[in-house]
């Protein structure tokens, strides 16, 4: 007979689980490669030099880190308190919306102004389309699972009435998308004829913040401790539905921030095809960060690059580019795996009872 027990990991087991499980997806893509008839060495070296082969290369994987940053920084964060967010794309989307409706003329004000107010009219759209799924979860034990993922077809589905209708650029040609968001709106380019923009910055302030807050203060605290045990945080005096509309309104509001970086940093107007799943790629990446604030940086890099170098090699030698989403998912795979072997083992029982 076999019994499962849990065990504590040591602080390098935790932090070996996500490098193995990166590496172990890498070298698991070798056999579709393989299977697709591609020079292992030559697609692998393509891989490496569409990442870091030039400045340019570098820019556009931090350019596509940057949005990855921020929605997984508010899974991880709602999934510390035992909060499982799954609505970011759609959070992500509002956030967006809320972002060209202050940023494209309807306030005439400096830089100083207009980039504050853009940020926290599209954070303020996120935290309030998380905070509703979080309200029916404390009061009527709605699975917030459910309503999360459901939310976002919602708003995606509003957002694009509303580029059909009061959103819609008239000089746009009949395409629909909003009205360009005005220069004193726009996020400044970090490096200069380059896409990258401020909101890399902003991921990389926050990621900071959270880990401070996380691990420093009580807030962090409740939030950790109502994650590990809503009943004994409940016994212990901690508000548990107060801290679960914290850590909503917060992890809503990072993903409400990923939009607005792409619109008012990368784009420059709002489009029904603005994310390419980046809400859900946050999910992977908390995933393979451990719920780690740090963590998540190195973990967007390691997407974002797996997305570009993969879209490098398959204009290079003709394999199909959905070779990273395959990536994608084997970490995924590999470190839920690697979490279960480091926190778990299987002890054989014997027929008294005791362990062998």
């Amino acid at each position: 007979m076999i019994r499962i027990e849990p065990r504590a990991p040591s602080p390098l087991v935790n932090l070996a689980v996500p490098v193995l499980a990166a590496l172990v997806a890498l070298l698991l893509a070798a056999i579709p490669l393989a299977l697709a008839g591609a020079d292992l060495g030559q697609a692998f070296a393509l891989m490496w030099q569409g990442v870091f082969g030039s400045l340019f290369t570098v820019t556009e994987t931090l350019t596509r880190a940057a949005p990855l940053i921020l929605t997984g920084l508010a899974a991880a964060f709602a999934f510390r308190a035992r909060l499982w967010n799954i609505g970011g794309e759609g959070q992500l989307y509002l956030g967006a919306l809320a972002a060209v409706a202050v940023g494209t003329g309807a306030i005439s004000a400096p830089p100083a102004v207009m980039i504050p107010l853009v940020l926290l009219a599209g954070a303020l759209a996120g935290a309030l389309a998380m905070a509703l799924p979080a309200l029916l979860k404390i009061r009527f034990g709605a699975d917030e699972v459910v309503t999360t993922l459901l939310l976002n077809f919602v708003v995606l589905l509003f957002v694009q009435m509303m580029l059909e209708g009061p959103f819609k650029d008239p000089m746009g040609m009949g395409w629909p998308q909003s009205e360009p968001i005005v220069d004193a709106a726009m996020l400044p380019p970090l490096v200069e004829r380059m896409r990258l923009h401020a909101g890399l910055l902003i991921g990389l302030v926050l990621a900071l913040v959270l880990h401070v807050v996380l691990g420093r203060t009580a807030w962090g605290l409740r939030i950790r401790a109502v994650g590990e045990n809503p009943a004994a945080a409940a016994h212990a005096g901690i508000p548990v539905g107060r801290t679960l509309i914290g850590a909503a309104l917060v992890s809503g509001g990072l993903a409400g921030l990923a939009g607005v970086g792409e619109v008012a940093g990368l784009k420059g107007y709002l489009t029904a095809d603005l994310s390419p799943g980046y809400g859900y790629a946050g999910i992977v990446v908390a995933m393979l960060a451990r719920l780690s604030p740090l963590g998540v940086v190195a973990a967007a890099l390691f997407i974002a690059g797996v997305f570009v170098g993969a879209d490098s090699m398959s204009r290079a030698i003709g394999v199909s580019s959905y070779l990273a989403d395959l990536v994608v998912a084997i970490a995924l795979l590999t470190v839920l795996v690697g979490g279960f072997v480091s926190q778990y083992r299987l002890v054989r029982v014997r027929a008294g009872g005791e362990g062998a």
